[in-house]
């Protein structure tokens, strides 16, 4: 389920469809490369003679395999095109882009690797055949789009032949979440699967699937009422007729969907237009379940349905309405859980864990990315929201480590994962490119709570990072706010956290503190022109400077702020509450997560056009700060000039910063001057300067003035897809940061953590 398409798309669609799958190059999919074939030593490798050595031992121990070829991480999406959603019997050829389309949404949802095999075959035992002489390259089978009844022939014969997990998608990737929709719909309308009626209309591959998942649920077979084309699926009728769906014919007298939906609790469609009407809906038991699930049209449109059942709750495969029943909430996730450990096969408890972690899921909060993804969205469970969107983050780690841990339960899984929370956090990791970096930042947090104040407390991103603060850490949020919006925004948004409870609060409309506060501040500042009146009003209305009086008055460990408005502006405040009684900040470190690793930059926002001596001690807090993260620093400090062959002010400074450094016997590795590309490319650097002291690639990038250091952040983040940690504040004793109005949830969870970790040398 979940591709809608349009019967008669307007010209324009038609053309933007046409065009995303023709330019800038045909397709959705290519192959790259993933090892360097530069030289002829690589080429030696790579093929012969040096591919022969891989080959002997596979050949010596077949499991081997998963080592050296990427069989283990290889997927299979076949068809013949028999039964496209949508579409139809439009053979192999015309459902390669469906095929393609599938691929990369393996690719995009769970990392892993596909090829699309488009065979022209309509015999199904033929077919099979052919599925299964695909083993020795494949990890894994998805079939997909194979019309009823021969979609159970192939994978009958595939999964019998095949020491391969075989996974049917429109039958088992439908019934999975389709069971996790009912599971949440039945707690809200607070039915039982044991007590309900089910109505069903579709007697292919996904409907069977999907019933023989609700029996697995609990439902009672004999409460199930299967009907198709030619009526009620009924004992004795001979029309049409398979062992799938005799398996749910009824003895009755009972002949139409209109005589069998009377006091149905689920309605479960997945036929085709408006087979249900409004008067049927109105015959069905009181908060009627409906599943209208016929694309592009479903069976009654959610309108028709509430205006006879108000209460009703609907789901459907559209993603233009609440509730769609999208297969990409399962498929890719249970393939990633089934090839992580070597699944022979995705059994009954497999699919089941998946159900489960799907509806639980939607229970929990809803993620910040995936709120992001869908703003302007109803994101909190109820009868709108009864599965997570497909774009919830957490799908891959919640789910693949549930099937996983099912596999290996049951005793389909050939390899053993030690630690299922370190897998789930290492799938988590390659979903948050941040997290596996910030990990020895979070446990670092964990050890001593201290107290955070958020600065722009009603800030939505802030709310998601306080509720994502109490549930990773040990720290106490405070929220600058007005209570009353806080709270509200918190119950639109479906966050379990309230005012009082969880966190606490400060109001600058009416606080009982106000007055030691506007007092503190009056008396660090009146020498600076403050007055009592200037005081009381900066305190009624600038959240920072309040959150900075709260650290200064040590009600608070450390404050974030700079969601919004002028990065300077905030620093202007903090500076004058913090600044007098700690040193000053020195710089601005930001942390680039890139591909290929993280990058820190410096300094980004704090001094334009710094001494020898301030760079210097840039340089140093930077090092301190890179360890915080596990990380050994080695810092290039870059320059339009190197090592010495321009005369120019930032080469200057830069050279005489080194020579502060070097009288200093520090015990990290800094180099410099040089260009950025010298920094980066190791063999380059040698060339130009050999004997330099670095080694390897530089990982901190420091500049003369910030205007480079700022660019340089702001392109790796907007062209190379870099993901930001910071900036971090240096030279406050980590009292005090300002983060940036691009800055997401998440990342002011990991500026919480920063601000979170207790420092007595870090600058």
């Amino acid at each position: 389920m979940g591709r809608p398409m349009s019967e008669n798309p307007p010209e324009t669609l038609r053309k933007a469809a046409l065009d995303y799958h023709q330019f800038p190059k045909p397709g959705k999919l290519e192959i790259r490369a993933t090892k360097s074939l530069a030289t002829g030593r690589d080429l030696a490798r790579a093929y012969s003679p040096g591919v022969a050595e891989a080959c002997l031992e596979i050949k010596a121990d077949p499991k081997a395999a998963q080592l050296y070829t990427a069989r283990g991480n290889l997927v299979a999406v076949v068809t013949n095109g028999s039964a496209v959603l949508g579409l139809g019997n439009i053979g192999a050829l015309a459902s390669k882009p469906v095929m393609e389309g599938k691929a990369v949404l393996f690719k995009k949802f769970a990392n892993i690797d596909c090829f699309d095999i488009e065979l022209d075959e309509t015999d199904p035992e033929k077919l099979a055949d052919i599925v299964c002489a695909l083993q020795p390259t494949f990890g894994a089978i998805n079939l997909e789009d194979i019309k009823a009844p021969d979609c159970f022939i192939v994978e009958k014969i595939c999964r019998e032949r095949m020491n391969i997990p075989v996974f049917h998608d429109d039958q088992h990737g439908t019934a999975i979440v389709v069971g996790a929709a009912a599971t949440n719909a039945l707690r809200v309308a607070q039915k039982s699967f044991s007590e309900v009626k089910i109505v069903s209309t579709g007697g292919g591959a996904a409907g069977i699937a999907c019933l023989n998942m609700l029996l697995k649920l609990g439902v009672k077979r004999e409460n199930i009422w299967l009907c198709d084309i030619h009526g009620l699926v009924y004992q004795g009728r001979s029309v049409d007729m398979n062992p799938q769906k005799t398996a749910f014919a009824q003895n009755s007298d009972l002949r139409s969907l209109d005589q069998v939906i009377n006091d149905a609790d689920l309605f479960l469609g997945l036929s085709g237009p408006n087979v249900l009407t409004p008067e049927m809906v109105a015959k069905m038991a009181a908060r009627p379940i409906i599943f209208a699930l016929a694309n592009p049209t479903p069976e009654i449109q959610p309108d028709a349905a509430r205006a006879v059942a108000p209460d009703a709750i609907i789901a459907t495969g559209r993603s233009d309405v609440p509730n769609q029943v999208n297969n990409v909430l399962c498929f890719p996730f249970i393939f990633r859980g089934a090839l992580d450990v070597g699944a022979t096969q995705i059994n009954d408890a497999m699919q089941i864990a998946c159900v489960d972690a799907i509806a639980e899921l939607a229970r929990a909060s809803t993620s910040a990315e995936a709120a992001a993804a869908y703003q302007g969205e109803q994101m909190t469970f109820g009868p709108d929201y009864l599965i997570p969107k497909p774009f919830d983050p957490r799908l891959s780690g919640v789910i693949a480590s549930a099937v996983a841990s099912a596999a290996m339960e049951t005793g389909v899984a050939t390899r053993v994962l030690d630690n299922i929370e370190a897998y789930k956090a290492e799938l988590d990791a390659s979903v948050f490119k941040s997290a596996l970096l910030m990990r020895p930042v979070f446990e670092s947090a964990r050890l001593a709570p201290r107290k955070i104040v958020f600065a722009e407390g009603e800030d939505e991103r802030v709310l998601r990072a306080a509720q994502a603060v109490l549930e990773e850490t040990t720290e106490h949020p405070i929220l600058i706010g007005r209570p009353e919006v806080i709270l509200h925004r918190c119950e639109r948004i479906g966050l379990d956290i309230r005012p009082d409870r969880d966190f606490s609060i400060v109001n600058p409309q009416n606080d009982p503190r106000y007055r030691d506060y506007w007092g503190t501040y009056h008396q660090i500042m009146a020498r600076d022109g403050v007055t009592p009146d200037l005081a009381k009003a900066i305190m009624r209305t600038n959240s920072t400077a309040i959150a900075a009086v709260m650290v200064h008055r040590q009600e608070a460990d450390s404050l974030i702020c700079g969601t919004f408005g002028q990065y300077r502006w905030h620093l202007n405040y903090i500076n004058q509450v913090l600044g007098q009684r700690h040193q000053q900040p020195h710089g601005a470190l930001s942390l680039v997560i890139l591909e290929d690793g993280p990058l820190f930059i410096g300094d980004t926002h704090i001094r334009s056009d710094p001494s020898p001596a301030q760079i210097a001690e840039t340089v140093i807090g930077a090092a301190r700060h890179v360890r915080r993260f596990g990380l050994t620093p080695n810092i290039a400090m870059c320059a339009h000039s190197q090592f010495g062959n321009l005369q120019s002010d930032t080469g200057d400074r830069l050279r005489a910063a080194i020579a502060l450094l070097d009288a200093m016997e520090l015990d990290f590795t800094y180099e410099g001057e040089m260009n950025i590309d010298s920094a980066l490319d190791p063999e380059l650097r040698a060339r130009i300067f050999p004997g330099n002291k670095m080694q390897g690639a530089a990982n901190v990038l420091i500049f003369a003035n910030a205007d480079a250091a700022s660019g340089v952040r702001n392109i790796l983040k907007s062209k190379a897809d870099g993901l930001e940690v910071g900036p971090i504040l240096m030279g406050l004793g980590n009292k005090a940061h300002i983060v940036t109005p691009s800055i997401t949830a998440r990342g002011l969870l990991n500026m919480a953590a920063i601000a979170g970790t207790p420092v007595t040398h870090y600058g």
